[in-house]
C-alpha cells in the first residue's frame, strides 16, 4: 500500500493553520501521483477537528483517541509509527514546529525512514524530492531519499496556501498508542512579545528594503504604513541591521506573508530569499529605481521610481 499521510496539529483547542497547509501540499501531490491522502488527528476530543479537516482532496480522516488533548511526544511518535506500519505510506508530512521537534527525528531514526526538516517544496521525480534551505539560507538544497520506502518531512508553515474548500472524506477511528507518560502538561505561558506585528496574518503589507537608505528614514515609512492601514514589513538587510525587529522580516529566514492580499515592496530588489516569503500574494506592487530589479518579475504592477517620491504621493491621498 502507498499513500500520503498528514499528521495535523492543534493548540489550545484550535486547529493550527499549518494543518490545512499540509493538506494542500498532500492534495497537490495526490493530483500528480494518484496516491490517496490520509489525515490523522490525535487527542481525546477529535470530533471538532475532524469536521474542520473535511477538505477537498482528503480521502480519509483517521481520528486517533488518546487519553488527553495535551501534546505528548511519546504518544505522537508511537501513534504515527503504528499508522505507518499499518498503512505503509510513501510520504508522511508533519508541521515544522516546536512539537514535531520532539518526535519527528526519533520516529525517523527508529523506523529507518528518509527524513529532512524545514521543507518548503516537495516533488515526485522517480522518488520523493524535498527542497529546503542550506548554508544559512544562502542556497536551496534538493534532498533525495534513495532506497527509502517511507519518507518523513517536516514542512515549513506558510509554504502552501491552505485548503478552504470542503470535501467528503471517510472518517475512521482507532486508539492512539498507549505509552507511559514521562512528562506532565501544566499549561501554556506566552512569551513576552517585543513587537506585536503579525506578518503571516496580515492581509495588507508594505515592506521596505535597502532602498530606504538609512535608519532615520524608517520612521516615515512606518507612519506611511499606518496611514494606509498596512502592516510594515522588511527585507532581511533591514532586520539584520536592527532597523526593524526580526518579527517584521518577510522571507525564508523570516515570516511568510501567508494571508496577504496586497503587498507593496518599496526599494526591495527581490532576492530569492525574500520572494519566497511572498509567493502566495495575489497582488504585488513593486517600487524600485532599477528597472532590472528581480522584484519586477513577480510583481503585478511595477513602478520604476523613487520610493520617497511615491511615498509622498501616497501621503497626499491618505
Amino acid at each position: 500500500m502507498s499513500g500520503i499521510l498528514v499528521v495535523t496539529e492543534y493548540r489550545k483547542g484550535e486547529l493550527r493553520p499549518v494543518s490545512r497547509e499540509l493538506v494542500a501540499a498532500a492534495t497537490a501531490l495526490k493530483a500528480a501521483t494518484g496516491e490517496p491522502v490520509w489525515v490523522a488527528v490525535i487527542g481525546a476530543d477529535t470530533a471538532a477537528y475532524v469536521e474542520q479537516l473535511k477538505l477537498e482532496g482528503v480521502d480519509e480522516i483517521i481520528a486517533m483517541a488518546a487519553a488527553g488533548n495535551d501534546f505528548d511526544p511519546d504518544v505522537y511518535e508511537a501513534s504515527v509509527r503504528a499508522l505507518i506500519e499499518a498503512r505503509t505510506p510513501s510520504l508522511v508530512l508533519v508541521p515544522h514546529s516546536v512539537d514535531t521537534l520532539g518526535y519527528a527525528a526519533p520516529l525517523a531514526v527508529r523506523g529507518g525512514y528518509g527524513f529532512t526538516t524545514d521543507v518548503f517544496k516537495i516533488e515526485k521525480d522517480g522518488g520523493w524530492v524535498a527542497t529546503r534551505s542550506g548554508y544559512g539560507q544562502k542556497v536551496n538544497v534538493e534532498v533525495e531519499f534513495p532506497e527509502r520506502a517511507v519518507v518523513l518531512l517536516t514542512v515549513r508553515p506558510g509554504s502552501y496556501k491552505p485548503v478552504e474548500t470542503a470535501g467528503a472524506p471517510t472518517v475512521s477511528s482507532q486508539a492512539a498508542a498507549a505509552v507511559t507518560a514521562r512528562s506532565q502538561h501544566l499549561g501554556f505561558e506566552e512569551p513576552a512579545a517585543a513587537d506585536d506585528v503579525d506578518i503571516p496574518g496580515a492581509d495588507f503589507i508594505m515592506s521596505i528594503g535597502r532602498g530606504v537608505g538609512e535608519e532615520d528614514n524608517v520612521e516615515q515609512f512606518m507612519e506611511l504604513a499606518d496611514s494606509l492601514q498596512a502592516t510594515l514589513g522588511c527585507s532581511r538587510p533591514i532586520a539584520d541591521a536592527g532597523w526593524l525587529p526580526k518579527s517584521r522580516q518577510v522571507g525564508q529566514s523570516g515570516k511568510t506573508a501567508a494571508n496577504c492580499k496586497l503587498y507593496i515592496a518599496m526599494g526591495i530588489s527581490g532576492s530569492v530569499q525574500h520572494m519566497a516569503g511572498m509567493k502566495h500574494v495575489d497582488t504585488i506592487v513593486a517600487v524600485n529605481t532599477d528597472p532590472e530589479a528581480s522584484i519586477f518579475t513577480i510583481a503585478k504592477y511595477g513602478i520604476v521610481g523613487d520610493i520617497f517620491e511615491v511615498g509622498q504621493e501616497l501621503r497626499s491621498h491618505f
